[in-house]
């Protein structure tokens, strides 16, 4: 009997309020790492009305103007007119950090300031910034290896921001949440059931002042502009009872920092899988690579994705779980979800002897301290939003698939042993 149901994820536009604080959470490590490799990053940011403050800890060499920093990413954004109630020229930005904790940096510090590639002594010495536990996913549901429902919805929501800047469709604002819901059957996507987008916009509308007809004016241009071009790519595509809901409350004229508070990390499911996959629980966005959070959900994603490109299953999650000051994994697995080619525990002995996963060993592999120098000065603040993962738009060390060729090659010795 076929298995029919529905899958949502959604996502944000990048003037969303808790994207805008993980952008900015996220140029502040940028500028840090550009100036210091070595540079120990916890920031935070809050935004309310004319309000951004950042706090956390941070131990740096670098000197950097955190108030300069963030009005010049809100003003990229597109915060620009006081009259919004939030402008990158007008908001109050308020310092408050602390240096990292000295109990913290004992386990991830010394060795690692040497700066040159590390003996597997060393990479056995430097431990984890952190105890938890971070998953990796990939599927083969669309050609970047990520689930549709989180990938239609980013692809929405970066389009929203395409149009908006480029000044087709001038009269959207910054702020903007999409959510797709797709038709599975046999756990194979099928149709688009529902596409939603909420955005703001002016409150004129090409002349209109009515809302109904505004409304509508909205809906038909996001149709042509935004939602046609996401599927070009895309074999499951809408049709005639795809239902297209548009700023269904009626109105979002008021929005960003204005209509709702912003929080860095509290996206972190956007951020990853859409849900799809299970999620550790720790977020991304400004922490430096030590922080297990970040490095190793990369790491987890870049072994998921070999596999999955090597053709050895169709869906592959990676778990991975660390104890702070202790270098190697405390667990690692790999589950497949019934579509693997080989057996879990024979892809289980491939990632422990193809892929790095102590913490100075990820630094190392992907050059995660030195990636926003090579970039000039921005690399992960390209990552606040739309998305760690999945991103054929940026060059990320974790999305290569360089491993699949051997990865095939080795699980074909291992099954012939």
């Amino acid at each position: 009997m076929t298995r029919r149901y529905l899958f949502t994820s959604e996502s944000v536009t990048e003037g969303h309020p808790d994207k805008i604080c993980d952008q900015i959470s996220d140029t502040i490590l940028d500028a840090l790492l550009t100036k210091d490799p070595l540079s120990r990053v916890a920031a935070e940011v809050v935004v309310n009305t004319g309000l951004v403050l950042i706090t956390g800890e941070i131990t740096s060499q670098a000197q950097v103007n955190y108030v300069d920093l963030a009005r010049q990413k809100i003003a990229e954004i597109g915060y620009t007119d006081a009259n919004n109630g939030f402008s990158a020229n007008s908001c109050s930005v308020i310092v408050a950090l602390d240096e990292q904790s000295p109990d913290i940096a004992q386990g991830v510090t010394r060795a690692q300031e040497q700066r040159e590639a590390l003996s597997e002594d060393q990479l056995d010495r430097i431990g984890a910034g952190d105890q938890g536990l971070m998953f990796g996913f990939a599927c083969d549901e669309t050609p970047e290896l990520m689930p549709l429902p989180i990938s239609l919805a980013h692809r929405i929501s970066r389009r929203l921001a395409v149009v908006r800047k480029s000044g087709q469709l001038p009269y959207l604002g910054p702020d903007g949440k999409t959510q797709v819901s797709v038709i599975y059957e046999d756990d194979k996507p099928v149709g688009i059931d529902t596409i939603l987008i909420s955005t703001q916009h002016t409150a004129n509308v090409d002349g209109l002042t009515d809302n109904a007809a505004i409304q509508a004016k909205i809906k038909t241009d996001l149709m042509s502009a935004v939602v046609e071009p996401v599927f070009s790519d895309i074999a499951v595509k809408p049709d005639s009872q795809t239902r297209f809901l548009v700023n269904p409350t009626g109105k979002f004229v008021i929005g960003g920092p204005q209509g709702d508070s912003g929080l860095t990390g509290r996206k972190i499911i956007v951020d990853t899988y859409g849900g799809y996959s299970r999620h550790g629980g720790g977020a991304f966005s400004g922490k430096d690579p030590t922080k297990v959070d970040r490095s190793a959900a990369y790491a987890a994603r870049y072994a998921a994705k070999n596999i999955v490109a090597a053709g050895l299953a169709e869906k592959c999650e990676v778990q991975l779980s660390y104890a702070i000051g202790v270098a190697r994994p405390v667990s690692i697995l790999v589950e497949t979800f019934g579509t693997g080619k080989v057996s879990e525990a024979l892809l289980l002995d491939l990632v422990r002897q193809h892929f790095e996963l102590r913490p100075a060993g990820i630094i190392q592999a992907f050059n995660l301290c030195d990636l926003p120098a090579k970039h000039n000065g921005r690399f992960y603040q390209n990552v606040a939003a739309y998305g760690h993962m999945g991103r054929q738009d940026l060059a990320l060390p974790w999305e290569q698939v360089d491993k699949a060729a051997l990865l095939k090659a080795a699980a074909l010795v291992g099954v012939t042993a």
